[in-house]
């Protein structure tokens, strides 16, 4: 079998990788040069992915890339996996599912199988990608072609993660559990259910933070102590905001699409308002930190330990941390970052005055010329045992000093 898979980040490239090693040839098609010169090359621009495991698959010959979108007439198959973002007025974005619809149409073959599986509200595949599909090609979905959804369920940083275990729909070439629904809107609600129920229940824990950090009552040891309960109780864990593409931007699919139908969703949307506000809680917990030390924050130099959106992973997308740079930034401090898997910063849309800036080095000297150092990220490969030593103020928004000797007034919970 012959599929041709549409976006090789994140989601696509594993995905690529495992249909790859079920026997199955892969053509990988993206507009990003680089990327497409890079898998041809054996390869990985993610840090997760091995590049073995790329050179391997290019080299049985089960694993290609283009930027020639016209190859997909040599496919029976072809997966969508394409970003879809919020727009400046927080609105969903799906021109980029349209753009590769319009790409794709003129070129797909009889009985070719199209499977979108960028997260999207429900109607997507089945009313806007249909439309530019049929125009395009001018055949008709269910008659001349086969249109279908399937959720992604990537986890990336999650060593218990594995693609070929995490039960999906429609793919039961490459991934052990199939699980069918009846349409192709219950699988689009299902994915936006899935990340609702993480934003609803950080947004909780977050809240909680908040009151029992007025209480004196350590949050993390209450999780801790909950959790020990067999049954009703699943923890989730606060942090400084919410990151990556998938939990920040989700949920609001939902809630635009909701409108149409003249229905609120005012609980995804309260979630979403206390996640948001979570920078500017840890902000106002630093200024008190730097108080307590006779400083203030306009003038102060301040680390951010942590700019990927998760530990143990280099992508930074709606990363809290560009968050948190910009108010301190706007309060006067001087901002620098330390991550080792983030050495620079890329361009990106919301950020853009950050582009270019370098992860400052991890040694003594460096992390002790900084007034306030604010943990982020909680990465593996940070040694927080030097932390200790070198930092005069620590904010620790991840609990990663809780089992680390420190000096008294040295640690602040945010």
């Amino acid at each position: 079998m012959n599929i041709a898979i549409v976006g090789l980040g994140y989601v696509g490239l594993p995905l690529s990788l495992q249909f790859a090693r079920s026997d199955t040839t892969v053509l990988g098609l993206d507009v990003d040069k680089a990327k497409v010169k890079a898998i041809n090359d054996g390869r990985s621009y993610i840090k997760h992915i091995e590049a073995a495991s790329i050179a391997q698959a290019v080299k049985s010959g089960r694993f290609s890339a283009s930027t020639d979108f016209s190859r997909v007439k040599e496919v029976e198959a072809v997966i969508i996996c394409v970003p879809t973002p919020l727009n400046k007025n927080r609105e969903p974005d799906i021109s980029y599912i349209l753009n590769t619809g319009r790409s794709l149409a003129p070129h797909l073959r009889k009985g070719t199988l199209v499977v979108l599986e960028s997260t999207t509200y429900p109607g997507t595949t089945d009313e806007d990608l249909r439309g530019v599909l049929e125009a395009g090609s001018g055949m008709k979905a269910g008659v001349d072609f086969h249109l279908a959804f399937s959720p992604e369920r990537e986890d990336p940083g999650n060593p218990e993660s594995k693609v070929a275990v995490i039960p999906k729909a429609l793919y039961g070439r490459a991934i052990k559990t199939v699980v069918p629904v009846s349409s192709c809107r219950v699988a689009e609600a299902t994915k936006l259910t899935e990340n609702i129920f993480r934003s609803v229940n950080i947004a909780l824990v977050n809240e909680l933070k908040v009151v029992y950090s007025a209480m004196g009552i350590n949050v993390w040891e209450v999780i801790e102590a909950a959790r020990t309960k067999p049954f009703g109780f699943m923890p989730f864990y606060p942090g400084p905001g919410l990151g990556g593409h998938c939990i920040p931007i989700d949920p609001f699919y939902l809630t635009w699409k909701a409108r149409e139908y003249e229905q609120h969703t005012r609980f995804i949307e309260l979630a979403g308002e206390i996640n948001t506000a979570m920078p500017n809680y840890v902000v106002n917990q630093a200024a008190a930190a730097l108080n307590a030390a006779r400083k203030s924050v306009n003038g102060s130099k301040v680390l951010i330990l942590g700019l990927a959106y998760k530990a143990d992973v280099d992508d930074d997308r709606e990363s809290p941390s560009y968050v948190l740079m910009n108010l301190f930034k706007e309060r006067g401090a001087e901002v620098s970052y330390h991550d080792p898997y983030v050495p620079v910063i890329k361009p990106t849309r919301e950020h853009p005055h950050w582009a270019g800036m370098k992860s400052v080095a991890w040694d003594a000297p460096t992390v002790k010329g900084f007034d306030l150092v604010v943990i982020a990220t909680r990465h593996t490969a940070v040694n927080y045992n030097e932390l200790a030593k070198w930092a005069s103020c620590i904010v620790d928004t991840r609990n990663a000093m809780a089992s680390i000797q420190t000096r008294p007034g040295q640690v602040f919970k945010a």
